[in-house]
C-alpha cells in the first residue's frame, strides 16, 4: 500500500501580482511532490491565495474596482504560476470560495467556540495592515513594523480572543520533541524562544461594520473573522473538513449568512444536536494531518503557534512538519515596487525557458537561508552548469552512442563496479539532503554525478575506441550514468527530462541513443 505525501504551500496574499518570491516557494514544493511521487507515494499538492482582510479590501479601492472581481483578476495570476513554472499541484483553493471554504473554516470557529476557547472583549491595540495583525511594542523598531517599515494604526475594538495562551505548553512541548517538526534547527530555535516568552491570547474577529470583506462568524452576524483564522484553515478545507453532510442543517446556516434571530436560535439549537452534526469526510481522514507546510520565515509565527493552537482546540491532529524558507532579494536589496527591482517570473521565463529558472532558485539559493538573485549569476549558472554542463553531456554521450545504437549490456557483468558504487553514494547523498529539505545540496549532488561522467568520458576516449567490446561496453557505462542523473534531476527540471527521455531510453537490456534537440541553447 503506498505511503500518503500531503504537501502544501503557504496561500499567496493577492494584494498584488506574483513575483519571484512566490514562485520559490511553489517550486521547492513542486521539487518535493514529484520525488514523493516517484518513490510510489501517494501525493496531494495543495496551494491557493488567500483573498481576505483589510490590505485587499484597501487594494481593490486603490486600484477602483470591487472587491471581488478584483481577487478574482489577481488570483488568475497566481494560478497562471502552474503553466509557466510546469508546476504539478492537485488542487488550488480560494478563501473567497463560500462553497469550498467558507463552510469548513466556520466549523473550525465552532469547533474552537464550543471548546470554550472564544470570548468577546473590547481591545485596543496597534495594527499593521501589510501582516495583518496586531503588534506590541517589542515587535516594533522605532516604532515601525519591521517587515513593512511603517507604524501600525491604532485600533480600538470589540472582537471576538482566542484564548492561544492555553494551548502555551502543549505547543512548546510538541515543537521541542520534534512531533511538529521545525526545519531547519535555526527556526526550530526561533520559534521555540518566542512561545517561551509567551503567547498572548489573540484577536479573532473584526466588526462588520469596520470591514464587511471576509467570512462571517457563525455565532456572532455583526463580526467577521480574522484574516489569518481564515486562512489558515485552507489546509483543512480544500480536503473536504466541513463537507461532511452538504445538506446539513449546520451547514445551511452556516451558509444562509442572515442576521436574523430565528436563524440564529436554529443554529443554536443545532449545535446542541449532536446527531444532526456532519460526520467524517472520507478525503480529510484520508489526507490529514499534513506530512509537510512549506511557508516563508515571515509567517512562522503564524504556522507554528496560531495554527497548533486553533488545531488543539478543534481536537484535530497537528501537521508533522513545516520547512520554513528564506526570502529572495534583487542583487543584494529586498524586492520593492519604490526601488522598480520587482521580478516578474513570467517574463523570466519567456526570456530564458522554465527550467533554467526553477534551476537558478533551487540550486543557487540554500534552502533554509535567504538568497539572492541577479541577471548576471543567473546567466552564469544557464551557461556553466546547464549548457555546458548537464546539456553537453548528453549531447557528447548521445552523438557517441548513435555509432553502434541500440548498445546491449548486461547490468552485472558490463557496468563497472566503481560506477555502481559511485552512483549508489551520489543517491544517498541526494536522499539524505532531500531529507533535510536541502534541495541545493541535492542538485549539488546531482551536478557532481555529471562531472564523474564527464571525467569518465574524458577518461575511456570513445571517439578513439574503433568499435568492439571496448566500445559497447564504455558507452553501455556512459548510458547507465546518463540514466541515473535523469532519474535524479526530472524531480527539479521535469521538461528537461522528458527531453533527455527522447534521446535516451533503456529497453531489453539495451541502451537506445536518438540525438535530439539542444537541451540548453547558449545564451
Amino acid at each position: 500500500m503506498a505511503n500518503k505525501f500531503y504537501i502544501t504551500t503557504a496561500i499567496d496574499y493577492v494584494n498584488g501580482p506574483p513575483h519571484i518570491g512566490h514562485a520559490l516557494e511553489k517550486i521547492q514544493a513542486d521539487v518535493l511532490a514529484r520525488y514523493h511521487r516517484v518513490k510510489g507515494d501517494e501525493v496531494f499538492f495543495l496551494t491557493g491565495t488567500d483573498e481576505h482582510g483589510l490590505k485587499i479590501f484597501r487594494a481593490a479601492q486603490t486600484a477602483g474596482q470591487e472587491v471581488q472581481r478584483f481577487v478574482d483578476e489577481t488570483a488568475q495570476g497566481y494560478r497562471n504560476l502552474k503553466d509557466v513554472l510546469n508546476l504539478s499541484w492537485d488542487d488550488f483553493i480560494r478563501t473567497s470560495d463560500q462553497k469550498r471554504h467558507w463552510p469548513g473554516a466556520q466549523k473550525l470557529w465552532q469547533q474552537i467556540f464550543e471548546a470554550g476557547d472564544l470570548y468577546k472583549k473590547k481591545y485596543q491595540g496597534l495594527y499593521c495592515v501589510g501582516c495583518e495583525s496586531f503588534k506590541t511594542e517589542r515587535d516594533l523598531v522605532d516604532g515601525k513594523c519591521p517587515d513593512h517599515q511603517k507604524e501600525p494604526e491604532k485600533i480600538e475594538q470589540e472582537n471576538w480572543f482566542f484564548r492561544l495562551s492555553k494551548y502555551q505548553k502543549e505547543i512548546e512541548a510538541k515543537i521541542a520533541s520534534d512531533e511538529l517538526k521545525i526545519i531547519p534547527e535555526s527556526r526550530k530555535n526561533e520559534i521555540l524562544s518566542f512561545i517561551r516568552s509567551g503567547l498572548e491570547d489573540i484577536s479573532f474577529s473584526r466588526p462588520k461594520k469596520d470591514l464587511s470583506w471576509g467570512v462571517p462568524v457563525p455565532n456572532d452576524p455583526d463580526q467577521i473573522m480574522y484574516v489569518w483564522c481564515d486562512a489558515l484553515s485552507n489546509y483543512i478545507t480544500a480536503i473536504g473538513y466541513g463537507e461532511e453532510n452538504p445538506k446539513s442543517p449546520l451547514r445551511q446556516s452556516y451558509s444562509a449568512r442572515s442576521d436574523s434571530s430565528e436563524t440564529r436560535r436554529e443554529a443554536s439549537e443545532i449545535r446542541l444536536r449532536p446527531e444532526l452534526r456532519p460526520r467524517g469526510n472520507p478525503k480529510f481522514n484520508k489526507w490529514w494531518p499534513a506530512d509537510l507546510h512549506i511557508i516563508g520565515k515571515d509567517i512562522l509565527r503564524f504556522h507554528a503557534a496560531i495554527w497548533p493552537g486553533m488545531l488543539l482546540s478543534a481536537k484535530l491532529l497537528l501537521p508533522k512538519a513545516i520547512f520554513v524558507h528564506g526570502f529572495v532579494t534583487v542583487e543584494g536589496q529586498k524586492m520593492s515596487k519604490t526601488l522598480g527591482n520587482v521580478i516578474n517570473p513570467f517574463d523570466l521565463v519567456e526570456k530564458y525557458g522554465t527550467d533554467p529558472v526553477r534551476y537558478y532558485f533551487l540550486r543557487e539559493i540554500a534552502s533554509h537561508e535567504d538568497g539572492d538573485f541577479s541577471v548576471k549569476k543567473f546567466e552564469d549558472r544557464y551557461t556553466a552548469d546547464l549548457a555546458n554542463g548537464l546539456g553537453n553531456l548528453v549531447a557528447r554521450t548521445v552523438t557517441l552512442g548513435e555509432k553502434i545504437n541500440p548498445v546491449k549490456f548486461d547490468f552485472s557483468a558490463d557496468i563497472d563496479l566503481e560506477i555502481k558504487k559511485v552512483c549508489n553514494d551520489f543517491y544517498r547523498e541526494y536522499e539524505h539532503a532531500l531529507g533535510e529539505m536541502k534541495l541545493h545540496e541535492a542538485l549539488a549532488s546531482v551536478w557532481s554525478l555529471i562531472s564523474f561522467a564527464d571525467r569518465y568520458i574524458n577518461e575511456k576516449k570513445p571517439w578513439e575506441i574503433k568499435g568492439g567490446e571496448e566500445l559497447r561496453k564504455v558507452l553501455a557505462n556512459s548510458g547507465y550514468l546518463l540514466g541515473m542523473i535523469l532519474n535524479l534531476v526530472e524531480p527539479f527540471l521535469p521538461q528537461t527530462g522528458e527531453k533527455i527521455r527522447k534521446q535516451v531510453w533503456f529497453s531489453d537490456s539495451s541502451v537506445n541513443f536518438k540525438k535530439g534537440e539542444n537541451l540548453f541553447p547558449r545564451l
